[in-house]
C-alpha cells in the first residue's frame, strides 16, 4: 500500500466511511509508516476540534431553496454520453474492489442467482396474465417532481399529475390534505415555472392558511420566476399589517427584488404601514440612494406623509 492512498483516504477513515478490508490495511500502514501516523493523528485531532461545536442545522427555506437551484441546474446541465459516463475512473473503481473483495462476491453472487430464478420463471411457468394490482402508496420522500395541476372548471376539484419512478395522478378539493401537500411541494421544488405558478395561483385562493402563507411567504423570497413572486406578493397583500412575517418579505422583496414590477408592488403594498419602525427606515434608505427614479420619489413622497419623529 502506498503513502498517497493512505493520505487520500484518511478522512473516510476518521468518519468511519472506509470499508472493514481498507480499515485493516490502513491501520496496518499507519502502524508502520511514521508519515501516515502523524497524518491519522492530525486529522483526529481536527475532527475532534470541529465536534466541540454542533452544526447548525439549515432553514427549511434554505434547504429547499438549495434543493430548487440544484434541480433547476441538473435539468440545464449538459449531459455526458453513455460511454463517457461508463469510464468515470476505472483504475479508482479496481482499487475498491480490491479492498471489498466480500462485496464483489456478493455481487457476483446475486447476479447468478438472479439470471438462474428469471430463466425459471420464464421456461417454468409461462407467460402470466397481469391481474388487478392495488395502488401502491405514496409519501412526500418519494415525489420526484410535480408535472401539471389542474383545477376543473366549476367545480372545487383538482388534478395533480406527480412523478415518482413514473408520472402518477391524484384528485382532490383544495381542503384535502394530500392535494395541499403536493401544492406545497410544487411550489418549492418543482424546476418547470408554469407548474410552481399554478400552485402558487392555487394557494392565493386560501391565504390564510399558514402552511400556505409560508409557503406564498417562500416564493416571494427565492422564486427565480417574478411572475410567480408577483402572484405571491399580491396574495400576501392583506396580511401585511397583522404577520411581520408577510412585512419582512415584502421589505426585502421592495430592497432585493431584480424585477422593477415586483418592488413597485411591494412599495405600493407596505403603503398602510408606512408608519412602523423597520418600514420607514427603509424608505429613508431608497429615498436617499435608490438606484430606481421611480422607487426614490415614491419613498419620498411616503415619507413626507409621516409626522416627524421628536
Amino acid at each position: 500500500m502506498k503513502c498517497e492512498w493512505v493520505k487520500e483516504n484518511i478522512v473516510l477513515h476518521v468518519y468511519g466511511e472506509l470499508a472493514d478490508d481498507a480499515r485493516h490495511e490502513l491501520e496496518q500502514h499507519v502502524a508502520r509508516c511514521a508519515d501516515c501516523a502523524l497524518e491519522l493523528k492530525a486529522e483526529q485531532q481536527f475532527h475532534a476540534l470541529l465536534s466541540q461545536d454542533r452544526a447548525v442545522e439549515p432553514s427549511p427555506n434554505l434547504l429547499a431553496a438549495s434543493r430548487m437551484r440544484l434541480q433547476e441546474a441538473l435539468e440545464t446541465a449538459k449531459q455526458g454520453s453513455f460511454f463517457s459516463r461508463l469510464a468515470w475512473d476505472p483504475a479508482n473503481w479496481l482499487r475498491q474492489v480490491r479492498f471489498s473483495p466480500a462485496l464483489a462476491s456478493v455481487i457476483l453472487i446475486l447476479g447468478f442467482a438472479g439470471g438462474i430464478g428469471t430463466t425459471y420463471k420464464l421456461y417454468s411457468h409461462g407467460p402470466q396474465s397481469p391481474g388487478p394490482q392495488a395502488p401502491q402508496p405514496t409519501n412526500d420522500a418519494a415525489v420526484t417532481g410535480i408535472d401539471s395541476i389542474t383545477p376543473e372548471q366549476g367545480s372545487n376539484q383538482i388534478t395533480i399529475k406527480y412523478n415518482t419512478t413514473s408520472t402518477q395522478e391524484v384528485q382532490g378539493s383544495l381542503n384535502d390534505q394530500r392535494i395541499q401537500q403536493l401544492l406545497l411541494y410544487a411550489a418549492r421544488n418543482n424546476y418547470n415555472s408554469g407548474v410552481r405558478m399554478d400552485s402558487v395561483g392555487l394557494m392565493t385562493q386560501n391565504p390564510s392558511d399558514t402552511h400556505f402563507r409560508d409557503a406564498l411567504i417562500y416564493a416571494l423570497q427565492y422564486d427565480s420566476n417574478p411572475g410567480v413572486r408577483f402572484k405571491a406578493l399580491d396574495a400576501l397583500g392583506p396580511y401585511v399589517k397583522q404577520d411581520t412575517r408577510v412585512r419582512d418579505a415584502m421589505l426585502r422583496a421592495l430592497v432585493n427584488d431584480a424585477n422593477p414590477g415586483v418592488r413597485t408592488e411591494a412599495l405600493r403594498m407596505l403603503e398602510p404601514v408606512k408608519a412602523d419602525g423597520s418600514v420607514r427606515g427603509v424608505l429613508m434608505t431608497l429615498a436617499a440612494k435608490d438606484s430606481s427614479t421611480y422607487i426614490k420619489s415614491q419613498a419620498r413622497t411616503l415619507l413626507a406623509q409621516l409626522p416627524e419623529i421628536d
